[in-house]
């Protein structure tokens, strides 16, 4: 059991307190025990006889008479009994109110003491949860430990948000200046392929630019995907079905399949999760062109979404040459891909499952590829689903 810091500050106020207490009473006990044995000693120096003793009888007359030695020593005894059984309860039952008392007075003032934290810690759950990096703690109490920690952390805040601004900024920017020569190389080409006196040796050359320009357009989009999935998704507060984007997926990967003469199978149940639409969309369409490029002539795909214990999951498995286990976390680094297809670049950038395990991490969720004993991969991902667990 976790306890809190203010329930482990309570109980060591309440345990000084009993420690204390419990010392207190035995320093007490000892002292209480001494008079009284100086008493009995006193009684046992006395005459055998103590004569004229006054005792008052039931029916009221007083007669004096007299008592031995021995019925007062064994009266002496009685008392100090009777007085230590009673001075032992009695003390009992007030440190046990005392002690209550300081239990309740300790579990007030830490949680005074430690409501500077207790702010500072809502603070952050808040900004890791949300997507407000603009939101500081700005403490205003006395200069102190806490105070300094709460200014740490709004100095950290601050820097955390600039550094997204600049991503943000660098991403749009490299978008913009790497995507605009490409679209121009490949308009130019397009036009010098159309031209009615261009030979056939300028067509090939043409052919094969576009394709070198294709292989280059695609890998910058893969590398600013991976800038945008790599990180934290600030926004998840909008619920996306996987099902839904699988099948969009699905449909619009006919063409590619129809290539290969590969067949896509469904079994697209309703698993809702909570994200960025757009990066869980790229999330599926690059397992299942990952599931299509990687596979045999005329092979077969299977897509399939679900809830499984109350986490969104989407699964492509695909038939292909048998993989050994011990080579799979290769192929989630980026340009890494498989022994056997290390120099096939005609089959993507070797970028694609390095976005979809960014992808996942950024929305809390796992990534796991298995070999499949008949050949090929099955990759799973699991996400935070919205439908039992939303993400805030």
């Amino acid at each position: 059991m976790k306890l809190s810091v203010r329930l482990r500050l309570t109980l060591l106020y309440s345990g000084i307190f009993f420690v204390v207490g419990l010392l207190l009473l035995g320093i007490s006990y000892v002292i209480v025990r001494g008079i009284l044995d100086d008493t009995r000693l006193r009684l046992q120096a006395a005459p055998e006889f103590v004569p004229n003793h006054a005792i008052l009888e039931p029916s009221g007359k007083l007669v004096l008479v007299n008592v031995s030695m021995r019925d007062m020593l064994n009266a002496q005894q009685n008392y100090e009994q009777a007085t230590m059984a009673r001075f032992l309860l009695q003390a009992g039952l007030v440190v046990t109110l005392l002690g209550v008392l300081a239990t309740t007075a300790g579990w007030v003032l830490s949680g005074r003491v430690l409501r500077p934290l207790y702010q500072v810690t809502d603070t952050a759950r808040r900004v890791a949860n949300g997507h407000n990096l603009n939101e500081r703690i700005a403490y205003n109490g006395s200069h102190h430990d806490v105070k300094d920690l709460a200014d740490t952390f709004d100095l950290m805040l601050a820097r955390l948000a600039h550094a997204f601004d600049v991503q943000k900024r660098f991403v749009a920017n490299a978008s913009h200046e790497l995507r605009t020569p490409l679209t121009i190389n490949r308009t130019l080409v397009d036009v010098a392929l159309r031209r009615p006196d261009a030979t056939p040796d300028a067509q090939r050359l043409g052919e094969s630019l576009l394709v070198v320009n294709t292989r280059h357009e695609r890998l910058i989009d893969g590398l600013l995907a991976l800038a945008e999935s790599d990180r934290p998704v600030l926004e998840r507060h909008q619920s996306v079905d996987l099902a839904e984007v699988a099948s969009y997926v699905v449909d619009h990967a006919g063409e590619e399949s129809d290539a290969k003469a590969i067949v896509l199978h469904q079994a697209l149940a309703s698993a809702p999760a909570k994200g960025d639409p757009i990066l869980l969309e790229r999330l599926v369409q690059n397992l299942v062109e990952n599931a299509i490029r990687h596979n045999v002539q005329g092979g077969e795909v299977w897509v399939t979404t679900r809830l499984s214990d109350g986490e969104a999951e989407v699964s492509v498995a695909n038939t292909g040459p048998i993989v050994p286990a011990y080579d799979l976390e290769a192929i989630f680094e980026p340009f890494r891909r498989l022994r056997t297809d290390r120099v096939r670049s005609d089959r993507g950038t070797g970028l694609g499952l390095s976005i979809v395990r960014a992808t996942a991490q950024a929305h809390k969720g796992t990534v796991v590829a298995e070999p499949r004993e008949e050949g090929g991969l099955t990759v799973t991902v699991r996400l935070p689903s919205s439908a039992s667990s939303p993400l805030s």
